[in-house]
């Protein structure tokens, strides 16, 4: 194992180097992250290319482990970690450079509920598949999910409960977003260890994501689907 401890990340090709930072993003190294991250900089990268091909296709393969069985929150949460040290470096250059960005998601555990790890990391993996995450933390009254998703100009609002008696809230928020008249204008997720696909239906939302891996691969079908109507519009 002696020869593992010598791999130089700046001395490694392009391609070798991108193989190399999937495996340091499996294994939650930060700091080698964040030290990939700026070579490929350096190499003359655009900030887009590597959140797309070196971090966002890492922490697919991280997502599919998670589905699969292979990974358990720990790890994930881990491997998360060491995504948002490379994010840390990239967000200011793709804001600079107008990157296009997947889609953006306000997200947080509803009113009464104060739970809150599926919720992290369901926002932590949607930023490692290049969304970007609103987090409006726990306990959210109906009235700071609507002024978030206006504030923010979101796609996605996520909503999570722990509790079966604060399940109930989803539909609050659905219902009060009928009413308003803008429940069309956003995809709505649910998910939480209560709910399940009939919940899910019964209020009025777009999907019930069991998890974190599902959350994102159903969030990325329905960006898909929306940028195809308006393409059609």
């Amino acid at each position: 194992m002696a020869e593992d401890d010598e791999i130089i990340l700046s001395e490694l090709p392009d391609d070798e180097l991108v193989l190399q930072m999937y495996d340091d993003l499996y294994d939650g190294l930060k700091e080698e992250i964040e030290e990939g991250v700026n070579i490929l900089l350096a190499r003359g990268w655009t900030p887009y290319e590597i959140l797309t091909k070196a971090l966002v296709a890492g922490m697919t393969i991280v997502g599919h482990d998670f589905r699969d069985g292979i990974l358990f929150v720990p790890e994930v949460l881990l491997a998360a970690n060491a995504m948002k040290g490379g994010m840390f470096i990239l967000k200011p250059l793709l804001a600079e450079t107008g990157a296009p960005r997947v889609g953006k998601m306000v997200i947080g555990t509803v009113k009464g509920d104060i739970h809150d790890i599926g919720k992290n990391l369901v926002g932590m993996m949607m930023e490692g598949a290049g969304f970007e995450v609103v987090d409006l933390g726990i306990n959210n009254p109906v009235e700071k999910y609507i002024e978030a998703l206006e504030r923010e100009g979101a796609d996605i609002l996520g909503m999570s409960a722990l509790l079966t008696t604060t399940m109930p809230y989803m539909k609050v928020v659905i219902d009060t977003m009928i009413e308003k008249g803008m429940r069309d204008d956003y995809i709505v997720l649910v998910g939480g260890a209560p709910l399940n696909e009939e919940f899910g239906r019964a209020i009025g939302a777009d999907a019930y994501c069991r998890d974190a891996a599902v959350a994102v691969e159903t969030a990325k079908t329905f960006i898909a689907r929306k940028h195809n109507q308006g393409a059609v519009a």
